[in-house]
């Protein structure tokens, strides 16, 4: 059913299914029992989840919007959902954990500064990619930079699901596969990089990047890819980079809540994307 190749000072890859049934959460929980411990780890040494979002969690104000998130998520991708609850039994900690670790960009914009709960910063100098296509090569070099809690809390999965996909993604301790990036067995890849939307551009409740960056993972083709992205209703808008290995494409495609995106394709002249929107008019954060 599963394997691992752990190596000194390697990243660990656990390549594992599929299932005949229960697929998503068989999927969270063989994920959260192999890495409990750095599960666990993590989500002690995680200052936001600890000095912001449990705090925020236990304020009366806070349970309409984790209510919503929740049931939103939940319907629109009830295997991603199961997932979740996966992950927290494999691993023994409490689902509230995972559920804000998973969330988090969703939630932080609405944790009221105060002096009880005084905000840390959750910089948004996470990821960047040069991308360039040409007659004679197409490239996409990504940096994985985020916060630091992350620092020795991440590995891959290689997860051969029942209807033939096959998906190969870089997972955050905790979350769902993969908020940073990943490629398939259908020629789909894809890199992430964080975008700062102004707050009055958020739609609280509404569906969670790391659910789209999932759902990206069981795409068939580029285009479906952008289907996917597409039908997202996201909350918070992202920066995604879609890659066809079969065609040589690569798109740089930016979201924002209210289902507004924006596509580049990617050409000869190199193009440079970090934290900030570049073509899709959205008031951001500086």
């Amino acid at each position: 059913m599963g394997s691992t190749n752990l190596e000194s000072n390697k990243l660990e890859m656990y390549e594992f299914g599929p299932f005949e049934e229960d697929e998503g959460f068989q999927i969270g929980f063989l994920i959260g029992q192999r890495f409990s411990k750095l599960i666990q780890n993590r989500l002690y040494t995680d200052l936001i989840l600890q000095n912001q979002l449990l705090p925020f969690a236990q304020l009366q104000n806070s349970q309409t919007l984790i209510h919503t998130l929740s049931q939103t998520n939940k319907n629109k991708f009830p295997n991603y959902w199961n997932e979740l609850k996966g992950i927290a039994q494999g691993s023994g900690v409490p689902f509230l954990n995972i559920l804000l670790l998973n969330f988090r960009k969703e939630i932080l914009p609405f944790i009221p500064k105060t002096e009880e709960y005084p905000k840390e910063e959750d910089i948004n100098d996470d990821c960047s990619d040069i991308l360039v296509v040409s007659d004679s090569m197409a490239v996409a070099v990504h940096n994985e930079d985020a916060n630091v809690a992350l620092v020795g809390h991440t590995y891959l999965v290689k997860v051969k699901l029942s209807n033939g996909t096959t998906f190969t993604a870089y997972t955050y301790a905790g979350e769902l596969p993969s908020c940073a990036f990943g490629f398939n067995n259908h020629g789909v890849a894809f890199t992430l990089n964080s975008v700062p939307p102004c707050e009055e551009e958020i739609v609280g409740g509404a569906i969670g990047r790391n659910f789209v960056s999932r759902d990206l993972l069981e795409a068939t083709s580029i285009e479906d890819a952008l289907a996917r992205i597409h039908s997202s209703e996201a909350s918070v808008g992202h920066s995604y980079n879609l890659i066809d290995t079969r065609t040589r494409r690569i798109l740089n495609v930016e979201t924002a809540s209210r289902n507004r995106i924006s596509v580049h394709e990617i050409g000869e002249i190199p193009f440079f994307h970090a934290n900030m929107y570049l073509h899709l008019q959205v008031k951001q954060a500086i």
